[in-house]
């Protein structure tokens, strides 16, 4: 059984939610405050979080920050903001989807189980990827340059681990977004995920200007070129 944490203040979408996971065989904790949230959280404890963004006491972007300064435990973002700005925010300090007010359940739900499916994908099979001096250790969810450990949002090291099971392979753009965050028609975009691979490029590369690995293939999508 999978276990949720659910971090938001109105009363009525926790009791609807609540209800819902208990139907889907979920079992939820429930926090209310940014400061409950503190309390219940330990590593290892949760498969996923359900973050509101605004809460009485703070945001759930901070939290999130906190939280990913030791895991890399799935996390969704629930919000009524839907400005680029605050997309791009939330999945740059380690989101991994973002679902604005109102939605629908049934896409909750859908976007829940595909984020716990691909966690578990992620962390089974291999527990090591190495291309071009770049390892990755997936049971620990770090990467290391050279032997040096590189400072990563969970989205980064999901999409470095997404090239570096498919070397010297092109990826479109759709191919990436549908693998990552189950992006049909949602509200990542290609602009989005430009934004991941430069900030990619700037932790991986030597010289990011003039990239050697991670490279675009001009109308296809990236690819990640094994050069030694």
């Amino acid at each position: 059984m999978n276990r949720i944490l659910l971090l938001e203040d109105d009363l009525s979408l926790v009791n609807g939610l609540s209800f819902a996971f208990k139907k889907q065989g979920f079992e939820t904790d429930i926090a209310r405050t940014i400061q409950e949230a503190e309390d219940l959280w330990t590593e290892g404890k949760y498969d996923l979080l359900v973050l509101d963004v605004s809460l009485p006491d703070g945001s759930g972007f901070a939290f999130c920050q906190r939280v990913r300064q030791g895991s890399k435990v799935p996390i969704i973002f629930l919000t009524a903001s839907d400005e680029e700005t605050s997309i791009i925010m939330g999945l740059d300090i380690g989101g991994d989807d973002y679902i604005t007010k109102p939605f629908k359940l049934g896409v909750l739900i859908s976007r829940m189980n595909a984020l716990l499916r691909r966690a578990k994908d992620f962390g089974s099979s291999d527990t090591k990827l190495e291309s071009n001096g770049i390892t990755v250790l997936l049971l620990q969810g770090q990467a290391y340059k050279n032997g040096e450990l590189l400072d990563l949002s969970a989205g980064e090291w999901k999409l470095l681990c997404l090239f570096l099971r498919n070397p010297n392979t092109v990826l479109s753009k759709e191919r990436i977004l549908e693998k990552l965050w189950d992006c049909e028609g949602s509200f990542i975009d290609s602009s989005t995920l430009t934004v991941y691979i430069r900030r990619l490029r700037i932790k991986v590369e030597d010289n990011p200007s003039q990239p050697q690995m991670l490279l675009t293939v001009r109308g296809m999508g990236y690819k990640w070129n094994v050069i030694r």
